[in-house]
Protein backbone atom coordinates (compact mmCIF):
# COMPACT_ATOMS: atom_id res chain seq x y z
CA UNK A 1 0.00 0.00 0.00
CA UNK A 2 1.58 3.60 -0.87
CA UNK A 3 1.45 6.65 1.00
CA UNK A 4 -0.92 7.97 -0.88
CA UNK A 5 -3.44 4.64 -0.33
CA UNK A 6 -3.14 4.81 3.67
CA UNK A 7 -4.29 8.34 3.50
CA UNK A 8 -6.70 7.46 1.70
CA UNK A 9 -7.46 4.05 3.57
CA UNK A 10 -7.04 6.30 6.45
CA UNK A 11 -10.02 8.52 5.79
CA UNK A 12 -12.07 5.59 5.23
CA UNK A 13 -11.78 4.19 8.39
CA UNK A 14 -12.73 7.86 10.04
CA UNK A 15 -16.29 8.24 7.81
CA UNK A 16 -17.09 4.62 9.04
CA UNK A 17 -16.71 5.00 12.65
CA UNK A 18 -14.08 3.41 13.70
CA UNK A 19 -13.15 5.19 16.88
CA UNK A 20 -9.95 3.73 17.19
CA UNK A 21 -7.12 3.41 15.04
CA UNK A 22 -3.28 2.31 16.22
CA UNK A 23 -0.16 3.35 13.86
CA UNK A 24 2.67 1.02 14.75
CA UNK A 25 5.56 2.82 13.63
CA UNK A 26 8.31 5.73 15.32
CA UNK A 27 7.92 7.66 12.51
CA UNK A 28 5.62 10.43 13.77
CA UNK A 29 6.60 12.99 11.29
CA UNK A 30 4.84 10.51 8.67
CA UNK A 31 2.12 9.88 10.97
CA UNK A 32 1.09 13.81 10.84
CA UNK A 33 1.37 13.91 7.30
CA UNK A 34 -0.97 11.56 6.57
CA UNK A 35 -3.55 12.56 9.55
CA UNK A 36 -2.82 16.39 7.49
CA UNK A 37 -3.50 15.07 4.23
CA UNK A 38 -6.52 13.49 5.11
CA UNK A 39 -8.22 15.86 7.69
CA UNK A 40 -7.63 18.61 5.16
CA UNK A 41 -9.80 16.72 2.63
CA UNK A 42 -12.45 15.82 5.60
CA UNK A 43 -12.08 19.33 7.47
CA UNK A 44 -11.53 18.17 10.73
CA UNK A 45 -9.68 19.06 13.42
CA UNK A 46 -6.14 17.50 14.60
CA UNK A 47 -5.54 17.28 18.39
CA UNK A 48 -2.18 16.37 19.63
CA UNK A 49 -1.35 14.63 22.91
CA UNK A 50 1.40 13.80 24.92
CA UNK A 51 2.27 12.87 28.46
CA UNK A 52 5.09 16.10 28.45
CA UNK A 53 3.19 18.59 26.52
CA UNK A 54 -0.97 17.85 27.32
CA UNK A 55 -3.78 18.39 24.96
CA UNK A 56 -2.76 20.86 21.93
CA UNK A 57 -4.43 21.35 18.79
CA UNK A 58 -2.31 21.02 16.13
CA UNK A 59 -0.80 23.89 14.40
CA UNK A 60 -1.04 21.89 11.10
CA UNK A 61 -4.95 21.06 11.92
CA UNK A 62 -7.52 22.78 9.44
CA UNK A 63 -8.71 26.09 10.19
CA UNK A 64 -6.21 26.42 13.56
CA UNK A 65 -6.60 30.19 15.56
CA UNK A 66 -5.16 28.58 18.53
CA UNK A 67 -1.67 29.80 18.70
CA UNK A 68 0.52 30.56 21.53
CA UNK A 69 1.52 33.79 22.29
CA UNK A 70 4.80 33.43 23.60
CA UNK A 71 6.05 30.74 20.70
CA UNK A 72 8.79 32.89 18.81
CA UNK A 73 7.74 34.87 15.77
CA UNK A 74 7.10 32.45 12.77
CA UNK A 75 7.13 29.61 15.13
CA UNK A 76 3.99 26.83 14.63
CA UNK A 77 3.29 25.62 17.41
CA UNK A 78 -0.06 25.18 19.63
CA UNK A 79 -0.47 25.78 22.92
CA UNK A 80 -1.42 23.08 25.44
CA UNK A 81 -4.76 22.88 26.88
CA UNK A 82 -4.83 23.80 30.64
CA UNK A 83 -4.77 20.65 33.40
CA UNK A 84 -4.74 17.93 29.87
CA UNK A 85 -1.43 16.48 30.77
CA UNK A 86 -2.94 13.19 32.69
CA UNK A 87 -4.48 10.47 30.43
CA UNK A 88 -7.71 10.43 32.83
CA UNK A 89 -7.78 14.12 32.48
CA UNK A 90 -7.02 14.47 29.22
CA UNK A 91 -9.62 11.90 28.21
CA UNK A 92 -12.55 13.80 30.31
CA UNK A 93 -11.79 16.70 28.27
CA UNK A 94 -12.11 15.05 24.93
CA UNK A 95 -15.34 13.01 26.04
CA UNK A 96 -16.81 17.12 26.85
CA UNK A 97 -16.03 18.01 23.48
CA UNK A 98 -19.07 18.93 21.26
CA UNK A 99 -17.74 18.75 17.48
CA UNK A 100 -16.24 15.80 15.47
CA UNK A 101 -12.41 15.62 15.45
CA UNK A 102 -8.79 13.39 14.96
CA UNK A 103 -7.32 12.93 18.66
CA UNK A 104 -3.63 12.06 17.84
CA UNK A 105 -2.43 10.19 21.09
CA UNK A 106 1.34 9.75 21.30
CA UNK A 107 2.74 6.78 22.98
CA UNK A 108 -0.19 6.11 25.31
CA UNK A 109 -0.77 2.25 25.37
CA UNK A 110 1.19 1.78 28.29
CA UNK A 111 -1.29 4.16 30.00
CA UNK A 112 -3.99 1.87 29.50
CA UNK A 113 -2.77 -0.69 31.73
CA UNK A 114 -4.25 1.92 34.81
CA UNK A 115 -7.45 0.07 35.33
CA UNK A 116 -8.72 3.96 35.90
CA UNK A 117 -7.73 5.14 32.19
CA UNK A 118 -8.54 2.21 30.77
CA UNK A 119 -12.55 2.54 31.79
CA UNK A 120 -12.47 6.00 30.89
CA UNK A 121 -10.99 5.22 27.45
CA UNK A 122 -13.90 2.48 26.61
CA UNK A 123 -16.54 4.96 27.60
CA UNK A 124 -14.90 7.39 25.51
CA UNK A 125 -14.54 5.21 22.50
CA UNK A 126 -18.23 4.47 22.88
CA UNK A 127 -19.18 8.04 22.19
CA UNK A 128 -16.75 8.20 19.39
CA UNK A 129 -18.30 4.93 17.83
CA UNK A 130 -21.62 7.38 17.13
CA UNK A 131 -20.04 10.84 15.96
CA UNK A 132 -17.32 9.71 13.74
CA UNK A 133 -14.36 10.96 16.00
CA UNK A 134 -11.37 8.97 16.14
CA UNK A 135 -8.46 8.44 18.31
CA UNK A 136 -5.46 7.84 16.84
CA UNK A 137 -2.80 6.06 18.59
CA UNK A 138 0.81 5.49 17.37
CA UNK A 139 4.12 4.33 19.14
CA UNK A 140 6.02 1.25 18.94
CA UNK A 141 4.76 -2.14 19.61
CA UNK A 142 1.32 -0.65 20.32
CA UNK A 143 -0.28 -3.29 22.59
CA UNK A 144 -4.20 -2.48 23.84
CA UNK A 145 -5.57 -4.81 26.47
CA UNK A 146 -7.85 -7.39 25.15
CA UNK A 147 -10.64 -5.63 26.55
CA UNK A 148 -10.19 -2.56 24.06
CA UNK A 149 -8.67 -4.37 21.30
CA UNK A 150 -12.11 -5.17 19.87
CA UNK A 151 -12.67 -1.70 18.68
CA UNK A 152 -9.39 -0.69 17.46
CA UNK A 153 -8.12 -1.03 13.94
CA UNK A 154 -4.29 -1.11 12.82
CA UNK A 155 -3.18 1.04 10.17
CA UNK A 156 -0.34 -0.23 8.76
CA UNK A 157 2.33 2.90 7.43
CA UNK A 158 4.65 1.06 4.95
CA UNK A 159 8.28 2.77 5.08
CA UNK A 160 8.76 5.58 2.24
CA UNK A 161 8.52 4.57 -1.18
CA UNK A 162 10.48 6.03 -4.09
CA UNK A 163 8.54 9.31 -4.60
CA UNK A 164 8.87 10.05 -0.61
CA UNK A 165 12.56 9.28 -0.82
CA UNK A 166 12.90 11.67 -4.39
CA UNK A 167 11.03 14.41 -2.04
CA UNK A 168 13.02 13.75 0.82
CA UNK A 169 16.75 14.32 -1.02
CA UNK A 170 15.60 17.17 -2.90
CA UNK A 171 14.69 18.74 -0.14
CA UNK A 172 17.99 18.11 1.50
CA UNK A 173 19.53 19.23 -1.62
CA UNK A 174 18.05 22.66 -1.33
CA UNK A 175 19.22 23.29 1.88
CA UNK A 176 22.49 22.40 0.78
CA UNK A 177 22.60 25.02 -1.94
CA UNK A 178 23.73 27.83 0.30
CA UNK A 179 26.71 26.01 2.09
CA UNK A 180 29.98 24.80 0.13
CA UNK A 181 29.03 21.52 -0.51
CA UNK A 182 29.47 21.00 -3.99
CA UNK A 183 26.01 18.73 -5.90
CA UNK A 184 27.29 16.96 -8.63
CA UNK A 185 24.18 14.74 -8.94
CA UNK A 186 22.88 13.75 -12.65
CA UNK A 187 19.18 12.16 -13.02
CA UNK A 188 20.60 8.81 -13.34
CA UNK A 189 22.42 9.31 -10.08
CA UNK A 190 19.44 10.39 -8.40
CA UNK A 191 17.56 7.37 -9.22
CA UNK A 192 20.57 5.06 -8.17
CA UNK A 193 20.33 7.52 -5.01
CA UNK A 194 16.73 6.46 -3.90
CA UNK A 195 17.28 2.94 -5.22
CA UNK A 196 19.93 2.29 -2.82
CA UNK A 197 17.75 4.36 -0.04
CA UNK A 198 14.75 2.26 -0.06
CA UNK A 199 14.28 0.67 3.45
CA UNK A 200 15.38 3.58 5.03
CA UNK A 201 12.46 6.36 7.22
CA UNK A 202 12.51 9.69 6.37
CA UNK A 203 14.70 10.89 8.93
CA UNK A 204 17.52 7.90 8.17
CA UNK A 205 17.19 9.32 4.60
CA UNK A 206 17.82 13.24 5.84
CA UNK A 207 20.98 12.26 8.11
CA UNK A 208 22.42 9.90 5.83
CA UNK A 209 22.38 12.12 2.10
CA UNK A 210 23.27 14.93 4.74
CA UNK A 211 26.58 12.97 6.25
CA UNK A 212 27.40 12.18 2.73
CA UNK A 213 27.61 15.43 1.59
CA UNK A 214 29.36 16.82 4.43
CA UNK A 215 31.77 14.37 4.53
CA UNK A 216 33.95 14.91 1.63
CA UNK A 217 32.12 18.39 0.76
CA UNK A 218 30.73 16.78 -2.33
CA UNK A 219 27.46 15.36 -3.00
CA UNK A 220 27.58 12.54 -6.24
CA UNK A 221 27.21 9.22 -6.89
CA UNK A 222 30.14 8.05 -5.17
CA UNK A 223 28.37 8.75 -2.34
CA UNK A 224 25.87 5.69 -2.91
CA UNK A 225 28.21 3.40 -1.51
CA UNK A 226 28.57 5.00 1.86
CA UNK A 227 24.66 5.03 1.70
CA UNK A 228 24.82 1.60 1.27
CA UNK A 229 26.94 0.71 4.39
CA UNK A 230 24.89 3.04 6.42
CA UNK A 231 21.88 1.37 5.79
CA UNK A 232 23.81 -2.20 6.26
CA UNK A 233 24.17 -1.23 9.75
CA UNK A 234 20.43 0.03 10.44
CA UNK A 235 19.24 -3.05 9.03
CA UNK A 236 21.71 -4.86 11.45
CA UNK A 237 20.56 -2.45 14.08
CA UNK A 238 16.44 -3.87 12.91
CA UNK A 239 18.13 -7.57 14.52
CA UNK A 240 15.43 -9.32 12.15
CA UNK A 241 17.28 -9.12 8.51
CA UNK A 242 21.05 -9.76 7.93
CA UNK A 243 22.21 -7.69 4.50
CA UNK A 244 24.48 -7.92 2.09
CA UNK A 245 25.19 -4.98 -0.27
CA UNK A 246 25.77 -6.52 -3.78
CA UNK A 247 29.27 -4.68 -4.28
CA UNK A 248 30.82 -6.31 -1.34
CA UNK A 249 29.69 -9.88 -2.32
CA UNK A 250 32.29 -12.20 -3.38
CA UNK A 251 30.45 -15.44 -3.74
CA UNK A 252 31.29 -17.61 -6.34
CA UNK A 253 29.74 -21.31 -6.77
CA UNK A 254 31.87 -24.16 -8.20
CA UNK A 255 29.47 -26.36 -10.73
CA UNK A 256 25.14 -26.27 -10.64
CA UNK A 257 24.90 -26.04 -14.25
CA UNK A 258 21.73 -26.84 -14.51
CA UNK A 259 20.62 -24.20 -11.59
CA UNK A 260 22.51 -21.49 -13.42
CA UNK A 261 20.78 -22.14 -16.68
CA UNK A 262 17.64 -21.94 -15.44
CA UNK A 263 18.54 -18.55 -13.62
CA UNK A 264 19.63 -17.19 -16.57
CA UNK A 265 16.18 -17.82 -17.91
CA UNK A 266 14.66 -16.63 -15.09
CA UNK A 267 16.02 -13.37 -14.89
CA UNK A 268 14.56 -11.61 -17.64
CA UNK A 269 11.06 -12.41 -16.05
CA UNK A 270 12.33 -8.55 -14.20
CA UNK A 271 12.65 -7.12 -17.28
CA UNK A 272 9.99 -4.52 -18.92
CA UNK A 273 9.22 -6.87 -22.09
CA UNK A 274 8.57 -9.91 -19.59
CA UNK A 275 6.23 -7.21 -17.90
CA UNK A 276 4.71 -6.00 -21.75
CA UNK A 277 3.33 -9.97 -22.41
CA UNK A 278 1.97 -10.01 -18.21
CA UNK A 279 4.51 -12.05 -17.81
CA UNK A 280 5.20 -12.80 -13.28
CA UNK A 281 8.31 -11.96 -11.74
CA UNK A 282 9.97 -15.25 -10.38
CA UNK A 283 8.81 -16.08 -6.63
CA UNK A 284 12.03 -18.11 -5.76
CA UNK A 285 13.52 -20.94 -5.32
CA UNK A 286 13.67 -23.74 -3.17
CA UNK A 287 17.17 -25.62 -2.93
CA UNK A 288 17.08 -29.40 -1.20
CA UNK A 289 20.00 -31.62 -0.62
CA UNK A 290 23.10 -33.19 1.59
CA UNK A 291 24.96 -30.52 4.04
CA UNK A 292 27.94 -29.11 3.03
CA UNK A 293 27.26 -29.34 -1.18
CA UNK A 294 26.72 -24.97 -2.05
CA UNK A 295 23.11 -24.47 -1.05
CA UNK A 296 23.58 -21.53 0.68
CA UNK A 297 26.32 -20.36 -1.07
CA UNK A 298 23.77 -20.60 -4.14
CA UNK A 299 21.77 -17.82 -2.17
CA UNK A 300 24.93 -15.47 -1.99
CA UNK A 301 25.83 -16.43 -6.20
CA UNK A 302 22.43 -15.38 -7.15
CA UNK A 303 22.34 -11.95 -5.63
CA UNK A 304 25.87 -11.26 -7.10
CA UNK A 305 25.07 -12.66 -10.57
CA UNK A 306 22.15 -10.47 -10.79
CA UNK A 307 23.62 -7.75 -8.53
CA UNK A 308 20.71 -7.66 -6.29
CA UNK A 309 21.25 -6.93 -2.49
CA UNK A 310 20.98 -9.83 -0.56
CA UNK A 311 18.69 -10.31 2.63
CA UNK A 312 18.88 -13.16 4.83
CA UNK A 313 16.08 -14.01 7.41
CA UNK A 314 17.34 -15.66 10.26
CA UNK A 315 14.64 -17.72 11.44
CA UNK A 316 15.83 -17.62 15.43
CA UNK A 317 15.73 -13.34 15.64
CA UNK A 318 11.80 -13.87 15.07
CA UNK A 319 11.07 -16.06 18.01
CA UNK A 320 10.33 -13.93 21.23
CA UNK A 321 8.60 -14.95 24.39
CA UNK A 322 5.99 -12.75 24.67
CA UNK A 323 2.55 -13.71 22.75
CA UNK A 324 2.39 -12.42 19.31
CA UNK A 325 5.35 -10.79 18.74
CA UNK A 326 6.94 -13.61 16.73
CA UNK A 327 4.24 -13.31 14.15
CA UNK A 328 4.63 -9.47 14.21
CA UNK A 329 8.50 -9.64 14.21
CA UNK A 330 7.72 -11.76 11.13
CA UNK A 331 5.53 -9.74 9.36
CA UNK A 332 7.95 -6.23 10.16
CA UNK A 333 10.63 -8.58 8.24
CA UNK A 334 8.39 -9.05 5.13
CA UNK A 335 7.57 -5.45 5.22
CA UNK A 336 11.20 -4.42 5.16
CA UNK A 337 12.20 -6.92 2.34
CA UNK A 338 9.68 -5.66 0.71
CA UNK A 339 10.49 -1.89 0.45
CA UNK A 340 14.43 -3.30 -1.03
CA UNK A 341 12.28 -4.53 -3.86
CA UNK A 342 13.94 -5.87 -6.52
CA UNK A 343 16.17 -8.25 -3.45
CA UNK A 344 17.36 -11.52 -2.60
CA UNK A 345 15.42 -13.37 0.49
CA UNK A 346 17.25 -15.84 1.72
CA UNK A 347 15.37 -18.18 4.49
CA UNK A 348 18.35 -20.89 5.23
CA UNK A 349 16.96 -24.00 7.26
CA UNK A 350 13.60 -23.50 6.37
CA UNK A 351 12.64 -26.45 8.01
CA UNK A 352 13.90 -25.61 11.12
CA UNK A 353 11.54 -22.21 11.78
CA UNK A 354 8.52 -23.38 9.49
CA UNK A 355 8.48 -26.91 9.15
CA UNK A 356 6.47 -29.68 10.51
CA UNK A 357 6.06 -30.11 14.62
CA UNK A 358 5.46 -33.19 15.78
CA UNK A 359 3.88 -31.64 19.21
CA UNK A 360 2.26 -27.85 20.04
CA UNK A 361 5.45 -26.89 22.11
CA UNK A 362 5.51 -23.96 20.56
CA UNK A 363 2.18 -23.31 20.76
CA UNK A 364 1.59 -24.26 17.26
CA UNK A 365 3.65 -20.68 16.33
CA UNK A 366 5.66 -22.38 13.32
CA UNK A 367 2.31 -23.23 11.98
CA UNK A 368 1.20 -19.68 11.91
CA UNK A 369 5.11 -18.33 10.66
CA UNK A 370 4.33 -21.53 8.00
CA UNK A 371 0.86 -20.01 6.96
CA UNK A 372 1.71 -16.47 6.72
CA UNK A 373 4.55 -17.27 4.83
CA UNK A 374 3.00 -19.45 2.44
CA UNK A 375 0.08 -16.59 1.93
CA UNK A 376 2.90 -13.63 1.42
CA UNK A 377 4.72 -16.08 -0.99
CA UNK A 378 1.83 -16.58 -3.08
CA UNK A 379 0.22 -12.57 -3.12
CA UNK A 380 3.63 -10.65 -2.97
CA UNK A 381 3.86 -8.33 -6.06
CA UNK A 382 6.95 -6.81 -5.28
CA UNK A 383 10.00 -8.08 -7.14
CA UNK A 384 11.58 -10.51 -4.34
CA UNK A 385 13.04 -13.48 -5.27
CA UNK A 386 13.28 -16.30 -2.37
CA UNK A 387 15.90 -18.36 -2.06
CA UNK A 388 14.83 -21.39 0.50
CA UNK A 389 17.20 -24.22 1.44
CA UNK A 390 16.43 -26.99 3.41
CA UNK A 391 18.44 -30.35 4.00
CA UNK A 392 15.93 -32.51 5.98
CA UNK A 393 12.83 -33.15 3.78
CA UNK A 394 10.83 -35.34 6.34
CA UNK A 395 10.10 -31.92 7.84
CA UNK A 396 9.74 -29.61 5.26
CA UNK A 397 5.40 -29.58 5.11
CA UNK A 398 4.00 -31.20 1.89
CA UNK A 399 2.49 -27.97 0.79
CA UNK A 400 5.55 -26.02 0.39
CA UNK A 401 6.44 -28.84 -1.61
CA UNK A 402 3.31 -28.23 -4.31
CA UNK A 403 4.46 -27.12 -7.68
CA UNK A 404 3.46 -23.30 -7.88
CA UNK A 405 4.93 -22.24 -4.42
CA UNK A 406 8.35 -21.86 -6.11
CA UNK A 407 8.92 -21.53 -9.73
CA UNK A 408 10.83 -24.54 -9.43
CA UNK A 409 12.78 -27.01 -6.92
CA UNK A 410 16.08 -28.24 -7.07
CA UNK A 411 18.21 -30.84 -5.59
CA UNK A 412 22.01 -30.66 -4.54
CA UNK A 413 23.85 -33.48 -4.79
CA UNK A 414 27.68 -34.31 -3.44
CA UNK A 415 29.67 -32.56 -6.40
CA UNK A 416 31.33 -34.87 -9.24
CA UNK A 417 34.44 -34.64 -10.91
CA UNK A 418 34.48 -31.72 -12.91
CA UNK A 419 32.49 -30.03 -9.91
CA UNK A 420 35.44 -31.24 -7.34
CA UNK A 421 37.64 -29.52 -9.55
CA UNK A 422 35.96 -26.58 -10.02
CA UNK A 423 35.74 -26.29 -6.07
CA UNK A 424 39.22 -27.30 -5.40
CA UNK A 425 40.31 -24.37 -8.27
CA UNK A 426 38.49 -21.74 -6.71
CA UNK A 427 39.52 -21.93 -2.88
CA UNK A 428 43.61 -22.79 -4.14
CA UNK A 429 42.97 -19.76 -6.08
CA UNK A 430 41.30 -17.84 -2.94
CA UNK A 431 44.38 -18.74 -0.92
CA UNK A 432 46.51 -16.75 -3.54
CA UNK A 433 47.81 -20.67 -4.53
CA UNK A 434 50.03 -21.23 -7.96
CA UNK A 435 47.49 -24.29 -9.19
CA UNK A 436 50.43 -25.64 -11.25
CA UNK A 437 51.78 -26.69 -8.27
CA UNK A 438 49.29 -29.06 -7.63
CA UNK A 439 48.30 -32.11 -8.96
CA UNK A 440 44.31 -31.00 -9.79
CA UNK A 441 43.61 -35.15 -11.06
CA UNK A 442 45.23 -36.81 -8.14
CA UNK A 443 42.69 -34.03 -5.65
CA UNK A 444 39.92 -34.48 -7.31
CA UNK A 445 40.17 -38.68 -7.31
CA UNK A 446 40.78 -38.66 -3.54
CA UNK A 447 38.15 -35.91 -2.77
CA UNK A 448 35.61 -38.67 -4.59
CA UNK A 449 32.85 -38.27 -1.55
CA UNK A 450 33.44 -35.21 0.00
CA UNK A 451 31.13 -32.10 -0.51
CA UNK A 452 32.21 -28.69 -0.99
CA UNK A 453 32.68 -27.92 2.59
CA UNK A 454 34.72 -31.11 3.63
CA UNK A 455 37.18 -29.63 0.69
CA UNK A 456 37.37 -26.35 1.53
CA UNK A 457 38.19 -27.01 5.12
CA UNK A 458 40.62 -29.78 4.09
CA UNK A 459 43.01 -27.12 2.29
CA UNK A 460 42.19 -24.81 4.84
CA UNK A 461 43.71 -26.88 7.56
CA UNK A 462 46.30 -28.07 5.24
CA UNK A 463 47.49 -24.36 4.93
CA UNK A 464 47.32 -23.71 8.60
CA UNK A 465 49.49 -26.62 9.00
CA UNK A 466 51.80 -24.98 6.41
CA UNK A 467 52.11 -21.88 8.33
CA UNK A 468 53.15 -23.24 11.39
CA UNK A 469 55.97 -25.82 10.15
CA UNK A 470 57.50 -23.11 7.84
CA UNK A 471 56.89 -24.71 4.28
CA UNK A 472 54.97 -24.35 1.48
CA UNK A 473 51.45 -26.13 1.25
CA UNK A 474 51.57 -28.93 -1.88
CA UNK A 475 49.63 -31.61 -2.81
CA UNK A 476 50.68 -34.52 -0.31
CA UNK A 477 49.71 -32.10 2.79
CA UNK A 478 46.10 -31.76 1.28
CA UNK A 479 46.10 -35.32 0.96
CA UNK A 480 46.75 -36.12 4.38
CA UNK A 481 44.04 -33.77 5.62
CA UNK A 482 41.26 -35.22 3.46
CA UNK A 483 42.48 -38.70 4.54
CA UNK A 484 41.80 -37.95 8.05
CA UNK A 485 38.67 -36.47 7.04
CA UNK A 486 35.40 -38.81 7.69
CA UNK A 487 32.98 -37.04 5.12
CA UNK A 488 29.29 -37.22 5.29
CA UNK A 489 29.01 -39.49 2.54
CA UNK A 490 30.28 -42.37 4.91
CA UNK A 491 29.06 -41.37 8.23
CA UNK A 492 25.38 -40.85 6.59
CA UNK A 493 25.59 -43.26 4.14
CA UNK A 494 21.82 -44.35 4.22
CA UNK A 495 20.16 -41.00 4.89
CA UNK A 496 22.00 -39.99 1.96
CA UNK A 497 20.92 -42.67 -0.30
CA UNK A 498 17.25 -42.52 0.97
CA UNK A 499 17.46 -38.59 0.15
CA UNK A 500 18.62 -39.36 -3.38
CA UNK A 501 16.41 -41.82 -3.72
CA UNK A 502 13.27 -39.42 -3.29
CA UNK A 503 15.04 -36.53 -4.45
CA UNK A 504 15.53 -38.13 -8.18
CA UNK A 505 11.64 -38.66 -8.50
CA UNK A 506 10.49 -35.67 -7.45
CA UNK A 507 13.11 -32.78 -8.29
CA UNK A 508 15.33 -31.50 -10.99
CA UNK A 509 19.02 -31.75 -10.49
CA UNK A 510 20.98 -28.68 -9.98
CA UNK A 511 23.44 -30.00 -12.25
Amino acid sequence: MSFKDSVQHFKTLVVSFHPVIVIETVEEERVQTLMQKACSDMQMPIFEWSIAQGLMRSPESPDNRWQNEYAPPGAKRGQALPKTAEPIDMLRHIQDMSFKAIFWLKDFAPHLKDAVVARQFREVVQQFSLNRSTIVISGSGVALPTELSQDAVYLDIKLPGPMELQDAVSKVVRSLQGSRVKLELTPEDVHALVKALQGMTLSQTRKVVSYAALHDGTLNGEDIKRILDRKARAIHEEGLLDYFPSETNAAELGGFEGLKRWLAYARVGFTPQARKFNLPAPKGILIVGIQGCGKSLAAKTIARQWNLPLLKLDAGRLYDKYVGESDKNFRRAVVLAETMAPCILWIDEIEKSMGQSSSDADGGLSRRLFGYFLTWLQEKSQEIFVVATANDLSAIPPELLRKGRFDEIFFVDLPDADERENILKIHLNRRNQGLAAYDIPTLVAVTEGFSGAEIEQAIITAHYRALYENRSADTALIIEQIKRTVPLSVTRREDIDRLRALAKERFVSAR
